[in-house]
This record gives structure tokens, sequence and C-alpha cells, in this order.
């Protein structure tokens, strides 16, 4: 008991399949299970996975929903979004949670019971405006006025970075209560292993803001060989000198390789947070990074910085490491110094007490929760 509330026991979850959405969600769910508080967790998009399942199956206070209805930046959504919300609510009666959590935004419009948090990871206007530096086409302006909608009827908005925060408040009013919340990554699973002279990198290579395509194109002017895993998006035409790639790979996989790499080099154009850097970071791999707001923000002077689309500045920065073992130790360490500010338990602590107040304050009509009345920390 905590001031006469009941502690926060159930939370219904949304997440989605695709890519670190899906990692952060079993991060923090198995974080919640720890401590007791049981997870409704809802996909929608894609189904998960054989190796998904195993990961949710795994964890005795979770339990999983699934539905292969559109997810919200997906072509022509609105009917299938439509009833992926019916049938949200029909679960929230038939599960009683203390919190409703969503990891995306149109949803937090409906009429919920319990509070709602809505999770803000990334968003259709940001990327355009990073990756095609213009506007989305007129048909995506239904989207943007959901988007909005949603953020309305949250109760709470978290996002991992300041960055992602002005995203928000740009493209879509954000007006409710709010708060930064960085996404961690457990080291039992990430972690140095023997390390070996080679380049790696982790990311949808079909998506533009990832810039994969260029870590493919430079890695003929390497020395090392270059390994990319991620989904191609059912192209078969992908290919490169010096580039070995795995296509869509485990966690346990893409850890093993990650281990091993001395260099993770992610060149992004977009990328409100990054979990594979932190994931790499972990790992202890010195980190080559696009030079984007949100990359500098989570890394500092942990990383080395590059242009994305400059291809010999590419290379040339990757060199630097290649050819100087003293330089690629110093940046290794302080990698993975730095990851390691960022753990799931810290990640989690932040969102029970972002529950607990909400809760609360339901309960109460009362605030005794710092987070909500400071809003970002």
């Amino acid at each position: 008991m905590r001031g006469g509330v009941r502690d926060v026991k159930r939370v219904l979850m949304t997440t989605d399949t695709v890519g670190g959405v899906w990692s952060y969600t079993v991060e923090l769910v198995s974080e919640l299970d720890r401590r007791g508080i049981e997870t409704c967790l809802v996909t929608m998009g894609p189904f998960p996975s054989p190796e998904q399942r195993k990961e949710i199956r795994g964890l005795p206070n979770v339990e999983l929903f699934e539905s292969g209805y559109k997810l919200e930046w997906m072509d022509n959504p609105w009917r299938e979004v439509n009833e992926g919300g019916e049938w949200l609510q029909e679960l929230e009666s038939l599960t009683s949670p203390d919190i409703v959590h969503l990891n995306g935004y149109a949803l937090g419009a409906l009429p919920f019971k319990a509070p709602v948090v809505v999770v803000g990871h990334s968003c259709v206007f940001s990327w355009f405006e990073h990756v095609k530096k213009n506007s989305p086409p007129h048909e995506w302006e239904i989207y943007r006025r959901k988007v909005a909608e949603g953020l309305r009827g949250a109760d709470f908005v978290v996002v991992p970075t300041l960055s992602m925060l002005s995203f928000l408040r740009r493209h879509y009013g954000l007006q409710v209560s709010y708060g930064v919340i960085h996404n961690g990554r457990s080291a039992a699973l990430f972690k140095p292993l023997t390390k070996e002279k080679m380049i790696f990198s982790a990311g949808r290579v079909w998506d533009e803001g990832k810039n994969i395509s260029m870590v493919i194109s430079s890695a003929s002017s390497l020395d090392w060989p270059v390994v990319v895993a991620g989904d191609e998006g059912g192209r078969g035409d992908i290919q490169g000198d010096n580039v070995t790639l795995l296509g869509r790979i485990s966690s346990e996989s893409v850890a093993n390789w990650m281990g091993r790499a001395s260099i993770y080099l992610l060149p992004a154009i977009y990328e409100p947070f990054g979990l594979s850097a932190l994931e790499a970071g972990l790992c202890g791999c010195a980190l080559v990074l696009g030079d984007i707001e949100s990359l500098r923000e989570v890394w500092g002077d942990a990383a080395l910085y590059v242009s994305p689309g400059d291809r010999d500045e590419i290379a040339d920065t990757v060199k630097k490491l290649t050819e100087d073992q003293t330089l690629l130790v110093s940046y290794s360490q302080r990698a993975l110094s730095r990851a390691r500010i960022f753990t799931s338990a810290k990640m989690a602590d932040a969102y029970v007490e972002i529950y607990r107040g909400l809760k609360y304050k339901k309960e109460t009509g009362l605030c005794n929760c710092s987070i909500l009345k400071q809003g970002v920390k």
C-alpha cells in the first residue's frame, strides 16, 4: 500500500514486432516481471516470429495477445487501426489493468478506463523531415491528425530523448505531461567477447533512416571486413565488396557478432535513440555514428561522428580506428562506460514511478509523483 492506494499490479501494453520497439518492450516487461507486475502484451502489425514468442514464453507474469492489425504508419491502415482499438478496449475490460501503456500514438485517443501512457519511439513526419528533407505527401495528413489526437488523449507521454520530444512538439503540438526516459538494455546478453578485426552494423536495410546502404557501399574502402545484420525487405539485389549480409538474425546472434566486433558503424540519418548502438556499446565496440542531434545527445564524447552522406569521411573515420590501436581501445572503453549508464533496471524504475503516480492521481485526484509534477527529467 502507498498512501492508501493499491500498488500497480497489471499493465496492458501494446507493441509491434518490427525492429527496436520489440527489443525495448521485451526489456521493459522482463523488468516489470521481476518486480511482480503482470503485463498483458498486445502485438500489432506482423505476427511475432517463433523466436519472439520464445522470448515472452519464459516470463511468468507476461501474457501475450497476438494480432495482425496494421500499424498506424503502414499504407491505408485506419480501418484496421480502428478494429485494433476496439479489440484493445475489449481486452482492457477483460484484464482490468491499472495502466494502459501504448507504444504507438493513435490509440491514445480512445476512452480507456485506466490512465494511459503513450511512448513516442519515432514518427513519420520527423522521419520525412530528416531523411527526405521535406514533409510527407498530403495523404499523410490524416496520420498527423490521428497522432495529435492520440497524444492529447494520453495522461502522460514518454520519449527516449529530448530530440524526440522536440519532434513531437514541432509536428503535433504536444500539450500533455511528458518525461524523458532513456531506453535501457541488459548487460547480461550484450557483453564484450574476444575482439576481432571486424566492423559490424545492424538495422533494417530497407529503412533509409538507418542508412545501412552507406555502410554496404563504404565497405570496399575499408581494411577490415564488414558484417551487416538486418531485414533486407525481400530485396535480393543488395550486395557489396568486403561485406557479409546476415539478414535478420536472433538477438543472441546479434550479441555474439557485436561482442566479437571491434567497431560498430551506424551512419544514421534518423535515429531518435539508437538501441542498436547501445547494444554495441555494451559489447565494447568503438562507435562510429551519424552526426545527428539525438545520437550526440545519447553518446556525447563516447563516440566518433560522421556525416551520413559522406562516404569518404565515413571510410577515413573508420580507418583512424583500424590503424590506431590506442585510439580504438580508448573509444571502446568510452562506449562501454557510457552504455552502462542506460540500464534496463533504471528504465523500468522510471516507468513504475510514472505508473504509480498516474494510478494514485486517478484514485485520489492528487499528484504525488515528482516526474508528473516536473515533466522532463
